[in-house]
């Protein structure tokens, strides 16, 4: 009866969170869009002011589809948070691979203008709104720390970096706090501010999946020391919005890939039940094996794959529920391209320890995560 009852609240409380998680995420994808990662890479490398490695980056940029003025915003954009300096030699290295383009006959897509801004009401108060929009938070009436120190940094910060420029519509919020993230993790020394733009991310719509895809992006970018100093502030970030902890790197096994565990709660001989957080980066998964009292899986982030033996591949996704019998062999991981996290209940825990089997081949894994073979959830 205990055990019934825990399983209630377990499953009542991940429904919650499913609720609060989804009022912060307007995008259901799961990983960044070529465009996206595009932005990335040329926000970061405009900023380190390697212009040789530049304009590749911005070759690649175009032929994703990022119109000319797209390209062209996010490397205006930069300059607050890097200079001008290094904002107008990426303008001057873009106006270089333009006619570069055009000498070989590639007719690029200049894109939309930013619209005339209509408003009427004083820049201040609508960079105060605009910030108060990204941050979800109501601003302050009485200025505070560096703004009372320096009460004129806080007026050009509303009334040019907030409204002047975050108001126009050539780029979302989306890519504008990209072009952000990037510059300030290529720079490096500003981590409250990285920190609080890797919280407007997620208030904006990226999830946590695409954020540590971002920082993968900056090491192949950038370098391992800049991705492990933005992972680190990440992280920081997503313990603090995340309803289950990460918890720490598996060593064991039983598992390929990487995958992190956070147990929640340990062998109880009243309720003959433990659970834990399991995260599983993209391609990893477990071994196959078994569970003498069975166990349940709800899914709380990203994409992945439940299997049992002798039977096709399921598809899941946040908000999925598992039941999986008593010695039913099978084996669960992240789908290729999604970051995979779920709540793992094992039951009737007297009964047994998890009997563990072989490998999950690469040739299995990939068999079972073709969409055409998958049943559906």
């Amino acid at each position: 009866m205990a055990a019934g009852k825990l399983i209630v609240v377990l499953v009542s409380f991940v429904l919650l969170t499913f609720q609060l998680q989804a009022q912060n995420e307007m995008s259901s994808k799961e990983t960044l869009t070529e465009k996206q990662q595009s932005i990335i890479q040329i926000a970061a490398i405009t900023a380190k002011g390697d212009l040789q490695a530049l304009k590749p980056l911005l070759n690649k940029g175009l032929d994703a589809g990022l119109t000319i003025n797209q390209i062209k915003e996010a490397l205006i954009h930069l300059y607050a948070y890097c200079g001008f300096p290094r904002s107008i030699r990426g303008l001057q290295t873009f106006m270089e691979v333009l006619d570069e383009r055009k000498a070989k006959s590639i007719s690029d897509i200049a894109g939309a203008e930013a619209t005339p801004i209509q408003e009427k009401g004083s820049k201040y108060d609508r960079g105060k709104k605009v910030l108060g929009e990204l941050t979800q938070m109501p601003q302050p009436a009485t200025l505070s720390g560096y703004s009372a120190f320096a009460p004129i940094i806080d007026t050009f910060l509303k009334e040019h970096l907030f409204a002047d420029i975050f108001e126009r519509d050539v780029l979302t919020y989306v890519e504008r706090e990209l072009v952000t993230i990037s510059v300030i993790s290529a720079i490096g020394g500003a981590e409250p501010m990285l920190r609080s733009h890797l919280s407007i991310c997620l208030n904006v719509g990226l999830t946590p999946a695409q954020l540590n895809e971002f920082t993968g992006i900056i090491k192949s970018t950038l370098g391992e020391k800049e991705e492990k100093e933005a992972q680190k502030v990440l992280n920081e970030v997503l313990k603090t919005v995340l309803a289950f902890p990460k918890g720490e790197k598996i060593t064991s096994s039983n598992f390929s890939g990487t995958v992190y565990l956070k147990m929640m709660g340990a062998r109880d001989t009243a309720l003959h039940t433990s659970f834990g957080n399991v995260t599983f980066e993209p391609k990893a998964r477990t071994n196959w094996h078994s569970h003498p009292g069975g166990q349940i899986l709800f899914i709380t982030e990203g994409q992945g794959y439940y299997q049992a033996k002798g039977q096709p591949a399921r598809l899941l996704s946040k908000g999925d529920v598992v039941e999986i019998p008593r010695n039913l062999e099978h084996w669960h991981g992240a789908a290729p391209d999604s970051e995979f996290a779920h709540i793992a209940v094992s039951l009737n825990t007297d009964d047994g320890s998890a009997v563990w089997s072989g490998l999950v081949t690469d040739e299995e894994y990939n068999q079972a995560t073709k969409v055409e073979n998958n049943q559906q959830k």
